[in-house]
């Protein structure tokens, strides 16, 4: 869950910024019905990828038709994929790759009908259900939650270290 994700992320010592196109609080799915509710630290048409140095972008059918038809989505995740920064897009939060043309030449994790949508738009599926193409790591719905958390640690602390060494 995105609570969970949240947690451990937390526990591994990052400061977590939610960005959104709502604005003051949003809430998650949970089982059967809504769940945790989280404040909107900064609206999309104000965030500049430049500003963060990684980026999850959790699944979740609604949100990501709301993103993909939102024109900041484009400039916001073509300046993480851009600019090599560490993200992790997981479930249907892949298709936005396609969405922002810049799914293209990318090895990608996804479902089946995500899958069409991806290579639809150039990006391969890899078999797996976690795949990490250079600084982008994607994952189907049916990640191993815990190995999901551990991957998205350990490519973003191994990227955010490239990245400091290079600036």
């Amino acid at each position: 869950s995105s609570f969970s994700r949240r947690a451990s992320s937390l526990a591994a010592g990052a400061t977590i910024k939610l960005v959104s196109s709502e604005q003051a609080l949003v809430n998650g799915w949970h089982g059967d019905g809504w769940g945790h509710y989280f404040t909107v630290d900064v609206v999309i048409s104000d965030a500049l990828a430049a500003d963060f140095d990684a980026l999850v972008v959790p699944g979740g059918e609604r949100s990501i038709q709301k993103l993909a038809s939102n024109p900041h989505t484009k400039r916001f995740l073509g300046g993480f994929i851009d600019g090599e920064k560490p993200m992790a897009a997981i479930g249907k939060a892949v298709t936005l790759l396609a969405s922002v043309e810049r799914a293209a030449g990318h090895k990608l994790a996804a479902s089946e009908t995500d899958g069409e949508v991806v290579t639809t738009a150039g990006a391969e599926v890899g078999e797996d259900a976690i795949v990490v193409d250079g600084a982008l790591l994607t994952a189907r719905d049916d990640a191993d939650s815990t190995a999901l958390k551990d991957e998205i640690l350990r490519v973003f602390v191994e990227r955010a270290g490239s990245l400091a060494a290079a600036a």
